[in-house]
């Protein structure tokens, strides 16, 4: 269990955009900001205001039902301890995360083709985690993209979101979703 829970840990790290230890809607109004800029959408944009629109749904639809107080935050402790349930319940990961992962899919799928090529992934990740570079970004691509022909489909995207958040399984390939595995080890607070 202490892989995915460095892994949970890790993405929560990268997600708190402020770094002040909770997730909150600002948050994901930063990333919706972030994502809309790595595709050149003009801010005030109908695909900017779009793009924000649909983190803030992630975050209304899938975070906060977990804010245990009235601060409207998510603590990392919240986060991890939510996420980690996923584990024991393979239905449950794949029903929430994968809604998660179709709802991520159609922002990275910019162009709107069916599949997400290297440059929507490196934008997409970028507008998450600012701080993978581009060696873990290309390596990460080459372990999610199961059958090597260079692009992500939906179903190879889902299951590297399903196999990040919930899957103990240190050989995953998955387990690249936010990059080089070993760049997390110890990470987490345990």
């Amino acid at each position: 269990m202490d892989i995915l829970r460095d892994k949970i840990s890790h993405g929560f790290d990268l997600l708190d955009t402020d770094g002040d230890g909770a997730l909150t809607e600002a948050d994901h109004v930063v990333m919706g900001d972030r994502a809309a800029d790595q595709l050149g959408y003009p801010h005030g944009s109908v695909e900017h205001t779009r793009m924000v629109d649909a983190y803030v749904a992630i975050w209304r639809d899938l975070h906060a039902p977990h804010v245990g107080g009235p601060d409207g935050r998510l603590t990392k402790q919240e986060f991890v301890t939510s996420t980690l349930t996923l584990a024991a319940d393979p239905e449950a990961a794949a029903t929430t995360v994968g809604a998660l992962a179709r709802a991520f899919f159609a922002i990275a799928d910019a162009d709107g083709n069916g599949s997400v090529d290297k440059n929507e992934f490196d934008a997409f990740q970028r507008s998450h985690f600012p701080a993978i570079g581009q060696a873990d970004l290309d390596e990460a691509f080459g372990h999610l993209d199961l059958d090597g022909n260079g692009v992500l489909s939906p179903a190879e995207f889902e299951s590297a979101v399903i196999e990040y958040w919930s899957s103990t399984d240190p050989a995953a390939p998955g387990n690249w979703w936010m990059g080089r595995p070993d760049a997390r080890t110890g990470a987490a607070e345990h």
